[in-house]
């Protein structure tokens, strides 16, 4: 089977990584973004040049005709999708949850899960047997994030639910769906929290005394998308260093 995976948040960061990784295991990759068009065209043009077939598309995740055409632009110019990586999200800054901004508690909300469950359901609704969805989760959700961000965290225990009950709809139809749980990983994504250095404050907090790399989650995400994961399904994979 063709391999053709839509990747959301597939410019920058984790998502970068994981539409660069899934291109070298032989996926034709969509690579969904929302602003950054020129780092997405920057990772097509690397897909491309490395001998693989990409496409970027503009998308925002929270509008259900923009999740439409993301899927229908990547099955027209290549080919039927067969897998999905959730991986749009975004934080806010940090704060306690009494302090948080209620525009930032919808913004988080609407990204994290609305956008993340109508990218899911319109994987369910087209891709047939061998199908995969890999949702990016967080460690956050299992350690709630105190006086930091628990609307983020509270968020990403949503999609391990979506992992869970998704996975147990669709395993008849032979369509797989598992998570990813990143820990403190060296992307900007600390940009939006207000504390640019944040992933740096936090390394005495990891058991293996680093922070991660997207490469490393783009190896857990690259495991759950191919044929030796065939037997995982409804399972989140911590790669947190220990936390």
């Amino acid at each position: 089977m063709d391999n053709v995976t839509v990747v959301t948040g597939g410019s920058r960061g984790i998502g970068a990584a994981v539409s660069l990784r899934l291109a070298h295991d032989g996926h034709r990759v969509a690579v969904g973004y929302q602003r950054a068009a020129e780092a997405a065209h920057d990772i097509v043009g690397a897909i491309r040049s490395g001998g693989g077939q990409a496409v970027a598309v503009r998308v925002d995740t929270t509008v259900e005709e923009d999740v439409v055409a993301l899927f229908d632009t990547a099955a027209a110019e290549l080919g039927p999708v067969t897998g999905l990586v959730n991986n749009a999200g975004i934080t806010s800054p940090l704060s306690r949850l009494a302090d948080l901004r209620t525009e930032d508690l919808r913004r988080v909300v609407d990204v994290n899960v609305v956008g993340a469950f109508l990218c899911a359901r319109q994987a369910a609704r087209t891709m047939t047997e061998g199908g995969a969805i890999v949702n990016v989760s967080s460690g956050a959700a299992t350690l709630g994030s105190p006086r930091e961000y628990i609307h983020y965290a509270a968020s990403k225990a949503a999609l391990d639910a979506l992992t869970i009950g998704l996975a147990r709809e669709l395993a008849a139809e032979g369509i797989r769906v598992n998570g990813v749980a990143p820990g403190f990983i060296d992307t900007d994504i600390h940009l939006r929290s207000g504390d640019p250095d944040r992933a740096e404050h936090v390394v005495g907090r990891i058991p293996l005394g680093r922070l991660g790399t997207p490469d490393e989650i783009a190896e857990a995400v690259a495991w759950l998308l191919s044929p030796a994961s065939s037997y995982a399904t409804g399972t989140t994979i911590r790669v947190t260093g220990g936390m």
